[in-house]
């Protein structure tokens, strides 16, 4: 059976974090894996998270299934962190299963689509996630994209956008960013969020929110802003989200998937055929990360903390785009690179060729991804001087 297979290329990111790891130069810098880092280059667990770890170790007395659904008050506290005080949930309207992160709960609403309609077909921004469009595949739906990032203007195309979810058909299904966009980092403000609801309403189309990143932009209720203007038109929603990023759980691997229906009673059919897609992918979620979740939101003490270790993180990757700007003007480099301080989230295109990446990785020892996609958070008041010479000798 086996015989048959032919090798598959590595996961570029994956390919050059092992190229990073493996390189001896004391000056490397990583600025490819999509993680939050501090100064010192390390991922470390929050302090709220190590208390609520403490008490899940105290209290948990039971490895026993949580169920297809996950923890109730997880999902509870999910569904306020997402759309605050919203009418989908006073209307119940909305539902919420955990996910095995922000991946599974993307593949859980692709396999939701598929059993509402066949080879349906799914609008991805261009650029984004590189996984979007494998894990869509796979599910068996018909992936096309709407223009999204201007590369030359370094900004949104918005007209582009527009045009062509005006012709998007109305049982299809697109996928939008709630914030942080990933990989460009620009964002809808409000006024473009609104002009999306419409066309989204009019033609009747099913919106899919990735909201992996929540906290990250500018703040935990700016940042759900856009869709929680479209779960106030629209009637059919799905949001997929993620805790890997804003509560550092990366290896707990913990999300949620939530829909969105026109009533009380049609959202309960829809939620039986949700629990069905996840009892034949993976039948029960984890339950360690959303213990650690949920005591953490139900915690007036633990939540203000996390509060204000998200606030820090933010602060941190918002400072390194000031500070990549202006290292640059300061090693004499004439292009203008503002972009970046307009931009939100953890990524950017630094906008160079695909031959200066490949120098600043063979000579310098810096990592991006070829399309000059780079993690903002990998910068560092350490490296930020060595970084912006580095990038000023290749141009």
């Amino acid at each position: 059976m086996f015989g048959s297979l032919k090798a598959l290329p590595a996961d570029p990111i994956l390919g050059l974090l092992a190229k990073y790891r493996e390189d001896s130069n004391p000056q490397k810098i990583d600025l490819g894996v999509g993680v939050y880092k501090d100064e010192a280059g390390h991922t470390a667990i929050l302090k709220c998270v190590k208390t609520a770890e403490k008490h899940r170790n105290d209290t948990e007395d039971t490895k026993v299934y949580i169920g297809p659904t996950g923890s109730p008050l997880f999902n509870d506290e999910m569904s306020k962190l997402i759309f605050g005080d919203h009418k989908v949930l006073s209307e119940n309207r909305a539902r919420t299963v955990s996910t095995p992160g922000g991946t599974g709960a993307l593949r859980v609403a692709a396999e939701f689509i598929k059993s509402c309609k066949a080879g349906a077909t799914i609008w991805v921004s261009n650029p984004t996630w590189a996984n979007h469009t494998g894990l869509f595949e796979a599910a068996g739906l018909t992936v096309k994209t709407y223009p999204y990032y201007d590369h030359e203007n370094k900004c949104l195309d918005f007209d582009g956008m527009l045009a062509a979810l005006k012709e998007v058909s109305a049982d299809d299904a697109v996928l939008l960013h709630a914030c942080c966009h990933n990989p460009s980092g620009m964002d809808l403000n409000q006024e473009q969020w609104q002009q999306v609801t419409e066309v989204a309403k009019d033609i009747g189309f099913l919106p899919v929110v990735d909201m992996a990143y929540q906290g990250f932009g500018t703040g935990l209720d700016e940042d759900a802003a856009g869709l929680r203007l479209l779960a106030n038109n629209v009637e059919e929603m799905v949001v997929c989200s993620s805790c890997s990023k804003n509560f550092g759980l990366y290896r707990e691997r913990i999300g949620a998937t939530t829909i969105i229906g026109k009533s009380s009673t049609a959202i309960d059919i829809a939620y039986s055929v949700l629990l069905s897609v996840v009892r034949v992918i993976y039948s029960m979620p984890p339950a360690h990360g959303a213990a650690l979740v949920e005591t953490i939101l139900s915690s007036d003490e633990l939540r203000s903390q996390w509060h204000q270790e998200l606030a820090e993180m933010r602060n941190r990757i918002n400072g390194n785009r000031q500070i990549i700007v202006d290292k640059l003007i300061e090693n004499g480099v004439e292009r203008d690179f503002s972009f970046i301080t307009r931009q939100n989230g953890m990524f950017s295109f630094l906008g160079i060729t695909p031959e200066q990446v490949q120098r600043l990785q063979d000579e310098f020892s810096i990592y991006m991804v070829g399309s000059s996609r780079m993690s903002i958070a990998g910068i560092a008041k350490s490296n930020v001087d060595y970084l912006a010479q580095s990038i000023a000798k290749v141009l």
